[in-house]
């Protein structure tokens, strides 16, 4: 297998980043067999006989067979469920016109936000050398021991703080995932997920439980290969038994992307994230915005906004605060605490 550029599709491939994965992987971008190339045509063939227009570039149809093993009948099914799911849900109306307004209220309830990115390896394929760490994907960090569902579902309902939640996975595909390529010059798909479990209690470990298997079923099923890393730190004790139990519902492939630290997380976490790229409350510095690398993503970009769905009122009890979700090009990279306070993604998924 050598490196080399993926053949951009006429209809679908409509990049402006880079396309080639930074390390050499096989099934990746630029890293693919003659038998995977062919998996890509035959997959992308029988949608568009099945009547899917949508979605069937390269790099999602890449993303699909690595998650089903290049099982071309296997990654079909997938697709197929994904875009029932996406059609019954509202996907593409939510992600124009969803409007969060109670988020800087749910987020003193439940932090959660990007900040900076994580070190991306830079790999050249001329020589087949690793020759530097360069800002990479997007660090999204959630504090896990300060939810409080009573005060937040006074606040807003379950329905809307899943619908926040795609809406925010849709803003990691387009556009902060490829703002980060752009700046750090390499394809980057996923990214660096920390979850902060100071303050959950052995008592408080079954509800965090529940709710990482509920928000992993979103990533897993709809969303696949968007995890790069995910940190667990100041675990409890007793959480690895019960993460035990949690991994039997993962793939094998996303359980080795995870790591469960204690107390002393940093020497392992500084690893993957720079200390300056860390916000204050995890030993780092202050948010930090570049809008030059940023775009409108594609998705905005269709012409004025649909009527808003009737789903996207919050409730009457709610009484929240303004605050536009609304990306827009002077957006920061991975958008800071305040950019991307309540920001809602799923914290895991292959």
């Amino acid at each position: 297998m050598t490196t080399h550029e993926i053949e951009k599709h006429p209809q679908y491939d409509d990049y402006d980043y880079p396309t080639t994965a930074p390390t050499v992987q096989s099934g990746h971008p630029g890293h693919t067999t003659k038998e995977q190339d062919a998996a890509i045509f035959s997959l992308r063939t029988q949608l568009e006989q099945a009547g899917y227009k949508e979605r069937l570039d390269t790099l999602t149809m890449l993303r699909f067979l690595r998650a089903r093993k290049f099982d071309v009948a296997a990654a079909k099914k997938m697709f197929e469920d994904c875009e029932k799911w996406r059609k019954e849900f509202g996907v593409d109306d939510l992600v124009r016109n969803f409007e969060y307004t109670e988020k800087s209220k749910v987020f003193e309830y439940y932090p959660q936000y990007y900040h900076k990115t994580d070190k991306a390896s830079h790999f050249d394929s001329a020589i087949l050398r690793l020759l530097a760490l360069v800002d990479g994907r997007p660090v999204y960090i959630e504090h896990l021991g300060k939810i409080d569902l009573p005060a937040i579902n006074k606040i807003t309902t379950d329905k809307r703080m899943l619908q926040n939640l795609v809406v925010e996975y849709e803003k990691l595909a387009d556009p902060r995932l490829p703002a980060c390529s752009r700046k750090s010059g390499q394809l980057l798909e996923t990214c660096c997920t920390v979850l902060d479990l100071k303050g959950v209690g052995v008592t408080r470990v079954p509800s965090v439980y529940g709710y990482l298997r509920q928000t992993s079923a979103v990533s897993q099923n709809y969303y696949p290969e968007r995890l790069g890393h995910m940190y667990l730190i100041n675990a409890p004790w007793g959480f690895a038994s019960v993460f035990s139990v949690v991994k039997g519902f993962l793939d094998p492939v996303t359980v080795q992307k995870i790591h469960v630290l204690g107390s002393g997380y940093q020497s392992e976490l500084l690893k993957q994230v720079s200390k300056e790229n860390l916000p204050e409350v995890l030993g780092g510095t202050c948010p930090w915005q570049e809008p030059e690398w940023m775009k409108p993503p594609k998705w905005a970009q269709d012409g004025a906004a649909q009527p808003k769905a009737e789903e996207t009122k919050p409730t009457e009890a709610a009484k929240p605060t303004e605050v536009s979700t609304a990306p827009a090009p002077q957006h920061g990279l991975t958008g800071g605490a305040e950019a991307g306070a309540g920001a809602g993604q799923a914290p895991m998924g292959a």
